[in-house]
């Protein structure tokens, strides 16, 4: 995605096969919707249903869209969006009286707008992520800060990866966020920055990944053991942003960062009798069972709820318990240390 830590990798999962969807769909392959959509774009008019943005266009003062103010372009409000949902609404009805199941359009079902809302299930459900991701960092802060020991001579936790979460804490909530408006508005801009983010968020959970199961604590082994990591990552996000935004390719990519975490956070947890190891476990086997859901996909119900927002819905509670594993882990940490201390 949204998108290390295992609710990272469920994200992740999920956000790859996603990429691979928005690579080819039979619906926007459609000679009938094809034709609409150009038909709509040309005259402003599909059905019965006008659209104000094309209508009265013109091109020999330049494209349609290069003269929106980017309010319009970041609402949608433009002839090119309008006239794929329209025509993909027209489509779809014209295929349920011949008998025919829904297709995707442009990577997507074919979801009903609620207002600007394109899927308003799922960024209802990605904003709820986000709240879970927000509580949960707070909590977390408030715990590390002010509830757990402190160093008596510096005043800073005792927790060595107290920095690192925090960062991971605002990486998810900027992932989370750039997923609710994505599902909220999917234009070229939101794409790229949902995109990005989950990649950036993936690569930071490797580096956190492999911080904590080797337990890296000094700085300069810190650097080392991330420098690479975060070279590739940004080298990779520029190269789909300014380059070639190539799904195939960032599919492998996060494939091969989720297998690391995945080899990563398997051994250590079969190696290590950590307190709250039963957590991690219910986490591991639910992020599992959650991603069968974007395996097995089906269309919307009743044109809302599809799998991949059934998919968000199951990451709340996984969200809630990770970051309960993650407090677990700061006060055993914490306990060991000031025990060390005496």
């Amino acid at each position: 995605m949204n998108r290390g830590p295992w609710i990272s990798f469920v994200f992740a999962f999920a956000f790859i096969l996603q990429s691979l969807s928005a690579s080819a769909s039979p619906g926007d392959r459609d000679p009938v919707y094809r034709n609409c959509v150009w038909q709509c774009e040309t005259e402003g008019i599909t059905g019965d249903t006008t659209i104000p943005y094309c209508k009265n266009e013109t091109i020999k003062d330049g494209a349609w869209y290069t003269k929106e103010p980017l309010y319009e372009q970041w609402r949608q409000l433009n002839c090119k969006a309008d006239c794929r949902y329209h025509c993909m609404m027209q489509r779809e009805e014209e295929r349920r009286l011949q008998g025919l199941d829904p297709v995707k359009y442009h990577g997507k079902w074919p979801f009903l707008r609620v207002f600007l809302f394109q899927e308003p299930l799922s960024a209802a459900l990605s904003a709820l992520n986000l709240l879970m991701h927000f509580t949960g960092w707070l909590s977390y802060f408030k715990l590390v800060h002010y509830k757990l020991p402190l160093r008596p001579q510096t005043k800073r936790p005792y927790y060595e990866y107290t920095g690192l979460w925090h960062i991971y804490g605002l990486l998810s909530i900027n992932a989370w966020f750039w997923s609710t408006i994505f599902h909220t508005r999917d234009i070229d801009l939101t794409e790229k920055l949902d995109y990005s983010s989950a990649v950036a968020l993936l690569g930071y959970a490797l580096i956190l990944s492999l911080l904590r199961t080797f337990n890296v604590k000094i700085e300069a082994a810190r650097v080392m053991f991330a420098a690479p990591i975060l070279a590739f990552v940004t080298t990779h996000i520029l190269y789909l942003n300014f380059y070639d935004f190539d799904y195939g390719w960032n599919m492998k990519v996060c494939l091969l960062m989720v297998a690391i975490q995945l080899i990563t956070w398997l051994v250590w947890g079969g190696l290590t009798w950590h307190p709250a190891r039963f957590k991690l476990w219910t986490v591991v086997i639910g992020g599992a069972l959650a991603s069968l859901l974007e395996i097995f996909d089906f269309p919307p119900y009743e044109g809302y709820a599809d799998a991949h927002a059934l998919w968000h819905a199951a990451t709340i509670p996984l969200t809630y318990l990770w970051w309960s594993f993650i407090k677990d882990d700061a006060k055993f940490r914490t306990s060991d240390l000031v025990k060390k201390a005496k």
